[in-house]
């Protein structure tokens, strides 16, 4: 006889009344940071909520470590509870949406008592193949990370930032186009932009206030995943969060 379960966990084993705790609380703390002494521009909440409860990949731009993922829980529950590009009204928060995943290196996320609490709402931790403590490495991708990666889309939505790094114009790692070959998940492109000038790179401390921040959630990208080739994904990927290397003469900050 398998052993009871006393309450309803995630695919990772994490019980969702603590998860949907967390998710409040965070949510109250740092509702202020994207409406209040700093304002988050908002585009295409409608295809929030026109998107399937599983099996969406949202790739991103990447400018801090937890203030990306954190404005983006913000923005994917209150599009779902009916805001349209706003997060007026906080109320959002007290039943949020707790299938909602997101890619982060494992060295990040055991990095103090703060991350280790981010990662129980949704953190699907990966090993860095290609840097680990500031050094360049060459390592294998751990099969369980693909697995994991796997389980979450499955599951629900997992956010992605196909650079792996939050500096600007870096090269899209081929990972990505791996993962979207293989699980064929609906892909939805994100670009942000005013967070580094708001935050310091971890993405908790308040650098300067009244920056104009900017999400734009784009239409889903059209990919022939049988036919086009992991090269062709990759450079489909960098135009879609505007990181390609046409775009760095009109935006230095991205």
């Amino acid at each position: 006889m398998s052993k009871l379960k006393l309450w309803k966990q995630d695919p990772f084993g994490h019980a969702l009344w603590i998860k949907k705790l967390i998710i409040r609380t965070l949510g109250m703390l740092t509702h202020r940071r994207y409406r209040g002494f700093n304002n988050l521009h908002i585009e295409g909440s409608e295809i929030i909520r026109s998107l399937p409860e599983r099996g969406v990949l949202f790739i991103s731009n990447h400018q801090t470590y937890f203030a990306d993922v954190i404005a983006m829980y913000h923005v994917f529950n209150a599009s779902l509870k009916g805001r349209v590009n706003s997060l007026k009204n906080i109320g959002y928060v007290w039943r949020p949406k707790l299938n909602i995943y997101y890619v982060a290196a494992s060295e990040t996320m055991h990095a103090g008592l703060l991350p280790k609490i981010l990662a129980y709402v949704g953190a699907v931790q990966v090993s860095r193949t290609w840097r680990e403590k500031g050094k360049e490495i060459h390592r294998e991708v751990n099969p369980d990370d693909i697995k994991n990666i796997g389980i979450a889309l499955s599951d629900g939505w997992l956010i992605t930032f196909p650079q792996g790094t939050t500096s600007p114009w870096k090269p899209i790692r081929k990972g990505t186009a791996h993962l979207i070959k293989t699980y064929q998940p609906i892909v939805v492109p994100i670009v942000i932009d005013g967070f580094r000038r708001s935050f310091d790179k971890k993405g908790v401390t308040v650098k300067k206030k009244g920056i104009q921040q900017i999400m734009r959630i784009k239409p889903p990208l059209e990919i022939d995943y049988e036919n086009e080739s992991i090269e062709e994904i990759v450079e489909k990927v960098a135009f879609a969060i505007e990181q390609h290397p046409s775009f760095m003469k009109n935006n230095k900050d991205s």
